[in-house]
C-alpha cells in the first residue's frame, strides 16, 4: 500500500474545477481569447508535423482547438476521428463533433489506442502533472505526438501581488489566491519524466490591458480559470478588500493612459511515444571527429591559456 507520502498534494479542488467550467460555459466564446491563441498556436506547430493521424484526442479548449483545425483545411485532411474532451460536460458540448466528459487525472482511454492528443489550456489545474503526463503517453500508440498549451509561473504575478497586499493591508496575513503555474524551464524535463521522446517546450507571453482590476477579475470568472486551490480561504471577504486590491493594483501597475496589464504566459510543449524508429543519443566517447576539428580552432589541453 502506497504511504502518504507517495501521493502527490492536493493543489486544487476538481470538483469545484468542473463547477467553475460550467458556470463559464454560458457566453464563454465572448471571452475565450486565450483558448482561442493557443489553439491556433497548437494547429500552426501541428501544421510542421508531417504525419497524418487516424485518431486524435482533445483535452480541453471548449472547441477551440477543433475550430482552428477546421479553419486549415490542410490540417484537417490529416486526422481522420477528431474527439474533443472537457471535465465540464457544458464545454465538452461545446465540440464542434464527437465529445467526451472525461477528468485527464483519471484518463478513461485504452492504452495506445490514439494516434495525436492535444491539451488546451487544461493540465495547469491538474494535482499530478507528471502522472496527467504519463497517462497520456500510454494512451498514444508507438510514435503517436502530443503538444499542450497550458498557463505558465508568470501568469497573472501582478494580480497576485496586488491580493497579498491588500490582504495584509486589511487583514495582516496573506493566503494563496492564485493559482501556482509551472515554469517554462521545467516543462520539457517534465515530459521526459513521463517517458516522451525528444521533448520541447517555449512559451508564449501575452500582455491584456484592461481598465480596472475588476473588469480583469471578470473575464478571469467567465473563462472558468479563477482560483480552485483546495487551501483557499473559506471565510467571505468584504468588498473593501477588492477595492482595495483594485487600488493597489492602479497605483503600483498601471501605465501612463491609466490602464493595467495584466500578463499571461502561456508554456507549450511537444513529445513523442517513444518508438524504435527515432533517433537516439550516441553513446559519450563514441564520436569520430574532434569537436576542435569541427569547430576548425586548435585544440588546448587542460591548464592551457589562449594565446
Amino acid at each position: 500500500m502506497a504511504s502518504s507520502s507517495d501521493t502527490p498534494p492536493l493543489l486544487f479542488d476538481r470538483a469545484l474545477l468542473r463547477q467553475r467550467r460550467t458556470r463559464a460555459a454560458r457566453g464563454y466564446e465572448e471571452f475565450a481569447f486565450l483558448a482561442s491563441r493557443a489553439a491556433d498556436d497548437l494547429a500552426d506547430r501541428l501544421m510542421a508535423v508531417n504525419r497524418t493521424f487516424e485518431r486524435a484526442l482533445v483535452i480541453g479548449g471548449a472547441g477551440a482547438v477543433g475550430r482552428a483545425i477546421a479553419a486549415r483545411p490542410e490540417l484537417a485532411s490529416k486526422i481522420g476521428t477528431l474527439i474533443e474532451a472537457d471535465i465540464s460536460p457544458a464545454m465538452a458540448a461545446k465540440a464542434s463533433g464527437a465529445a467526451l466528459v472525461m477528468d485527464e487525472e483519471r484518463l478513461p482511454i485504452a492504452d495506445e489506442s490514439v494516434d495525436l492528443v492535444l491539451s488546451c489550456l487544461s493540465l495547469h489545474w491538474t494535482n499530478d502533472l507528471v502522472g496527467a503526463l504519463i497517462q497520456i503517453n500510454r494512451a498514444l500508440k508507438p510514435d503517436g505526438f502530443f503538444a499542450c498549451a497550458m498557463l505558465g509561473g508568470a501568469t497573472l504575478t501582478e494580480l497576485r501581488q496586488s491580493l497579498m497586499a491588500a490582504e495584509d493591508e486589511i487583514y495582516g496575513q496573506v493566503s494563496a489566491r492564485v493559482s501556482p503555474f509551472a515554469d517554462t524551464v521545467d516543462l520539457a524535463g517534465l515530459l521526459a519524466r513521463a517517458g516522451f521522446a525528444m521533448p520541447v517546450s517555449d512559451v508564449d507571453r501575452v500582455t491584456v490591458r484592461y481598465g480596472n482590476a475588476f473588469v480583469l477579475m471578470r473575464d478571469l470568472r467567465r473563462m472558468g480559470e479563477t482560483s480552485v486551490l483546495a487551501s483557499r480561504p473559506r471565510t467571505p471577504v468584504h468588498r473593501q478588500f477588492f477595492v482595495k486590491t483594485a487600488q493597489i493594483y492602479s497605483e503600483r501597475f498601471a501605465e501612463a493612459d491609466g490602464r493595467i496589464p495584466a500578463k499571461f504566459e502561456i508554456l507549450h510543449a511537444a513529445g513523442w511515444a517513444p518508438h524504435e524508429s527515432q533517433p537516439k543519443p550516441l553513446r559519450p566517447g563514441s564520436a569520430k571527429v574532434r569537436l576542435a576539428d569541427a569547430l576548425g580552432v586548435k585544440e588546448m589541453g587542460a591548464g592551457e591559456k589562449a594565446g
